[in-house]
């Protein structure tokens, strides 16, 4: 999949395109039916198939008192939209200016003239253009006189519930894995690069990578999980905290992978951890002793669960 980034990349060649528009945070099953309906569509046309989609929340320019926490990176969205076929990726910067941009403008030099668009795929609650007055309404109504036309994707769920990234992130604050897991059709991941800790870990005979990450991304209520951590050498079982280290003073909320049958310098380099499994709440312990023998029972539970998954 190819990707561009910003207005500048824009015009494409001139070979017909199918859109689709969104922010797709988390990539979840919803996201995924409309992309797979945009790369069928375009090879019913002998198109390319593009998904547009943006830099940062909308919220984060529009009301940045209120932006909600983001289920991905737009590193790990890209390579997750990859995975479902489509020919081009487009990131637009989403800055006060394009906020402005009304829809029919919008569709006259971003969807006509910038990508060239034969037919525009949506959710059936997209908005778009200033103050979101643009819907699937004014792709219809406007689209023919730009030669293309629109079709909405219903949304999608999962065991009878609406799929959406904000009941994902509520599932994730309650430090439940069941629904996100269900609802994204994949384990919930957090990436980030390791970074240098206390050495508390070390001293307890668990050494831990602690992961500096994106500020704007979620992370699942405080907690210690089971979970596999991925790098550059490979996949490792993984006991995962997220929380404040209580027992040694309140620290600011991150989090930490001890990766079991590893033995090496994670340090700079980049890392990503899966939950699996919520194992119990983060605890404040009078005793190192006793933090030490949950972390030996952390670490027995988290080993037992995910050979049991990977084997099934």
């Amino acid at each position: 999949m190819e990707v561009r980034t910003g207005l500048a990349s824009l015009p494409l060649d001139d070979r017909p395109s199918v859109v689709t528009i969104g922010f797709f945070d988390g990539v979840h099953l919803g996201h995924r039916g409309v992309f797979g309906r945009t790369v069928e569509a375009a090879r019913e046309r002998g198109a390319r198939s593009v998904v547009v989609t943006f830099d940062r929340h909308p919220r984060e320019t529009l009301t940045p008192d209120n932006v909600p926490r983001l289920l991905t990176t737009t590193e790990r969205k890209a390579e997750l939209i990859a995975e479902t076929g489509i020919d081009l990726l487009v990131v637009l910067e989403f800055t006060r200016e394009l906020s402005l941009v009304p829809a029919e403008d919008f569709v006259r030099d971003v969807l006509s003239a910038g990508l060239h668009a034969v037919h525009v795929v949506v959710g059936a609650n997209f908005t778009f253009g200033h103050k979101a007055l643009g819907t699937v309404e004014t792709l219809h109504d406007v689209g023919p006189a730009f030669g293309f036309t629109a079709e909405a994707v219903g949304l999608f769920e999962q065991d009878g519930r609406p799929v959406s990234s904000s009941s994902i992130r509520s599932g994730l604050a309650d430090g439940d894995l069941t629904w996100p897991t269900r609802a994204l059709g994949r384990r919930y991941a957090v990436d980030g690069t390791v970074v240098g800790g206390a050495g508390r870990g070390r001293g307890l005979g668990y050494p831990t990578a602690n992961l500096q990450t994106e500020p704007r991304l979620l992370l699942p209520a405080n907690g210690i999980y089971a979970g596999r951590a991925s790098s550059d050498d490979g996949f490792h079982a993984a006991a995962i905290s997220v929380g404040t280290n209580p027992t040694f003073g309140v620290e600011p909320l991150h989090v930490e992978a001890y990766l079991l049958d590893f033995d090496g310098d994670l340090r700079g380099r980049p890392l990503a951890v899966e939950f699996w499994e919520r194992l119990r709440n983060e605890e404040r312990f009078e005793e190192v002793s006793d933090l030490v023998r949950a972390i030996d029972d952390d670490v027995r539970r988290t080993r037992a669960i995910v050979v049991t998954q990977e084997g099934r």
